[in-house]
């Protein structure tokens, strides 16, 4: 399956809330479709991509952190947030990012990107995750 985890975070975030909020959206995506999820990529607004903490996460678990500009961001069919600034679209940075990048991961023709696991927040609240794949990739 080709999927694609879409993260949000605020500034001062580490890396152990990311890692928190990934896997609590990957054990939900595990649990009800029943089996093992493969990442093949993180994607987060361009303006958080060279974050240390999302770079850190991304070299232990060897993905390509995929930037989305903002208006693909703003454009994306997300849960409404009253966290996030106006400028991501004012909806989840985490679900937009994941929409958007597992879009953009068939070169053949634009298709339409779904989420396979809403947005998790890590316990302190400094992190969200959440999971998209593209339609001909199927969970």
């Amino acid at each position: 399956m080709l999927m694609v985890a879409g993260l949000g975070f605020r500034a001062q975030c580490d890396v152990a809330s990311l890692r928190a909020a990934l896997n609590a959206a990957l054990d939900a995506a595990q649990q009800s479709h029943g089996r093992p999820i493969t990442l093949t990529a993180l994607a987060t607004a361009t303006d958080k991509a060279t974050h240390p903490a999302l770079l850190q996460l991304a070299a232990e678990l060897q993905l390509p952190v995929t930037p989305i500009h903002l208006p693909q961001l703003a454009s994306q069919t997300a849960t409404p947030s009253v966290h996030v600034p106006a400028r991501y679209g004012a909806h989840s940075v985490a679900e937009a990012a994941a929409l958007a990048a597992a879009a953009m991961t068939v070169q053949a023709e634009p298709v339409e990107a779904q989420l396979l696991a809403q947005r998790h927040t890590s316990p302190d609240r400094m992190a969200t995750a959440a999971l998209a794949f593209t339609e001909n990739t199927h969970p």
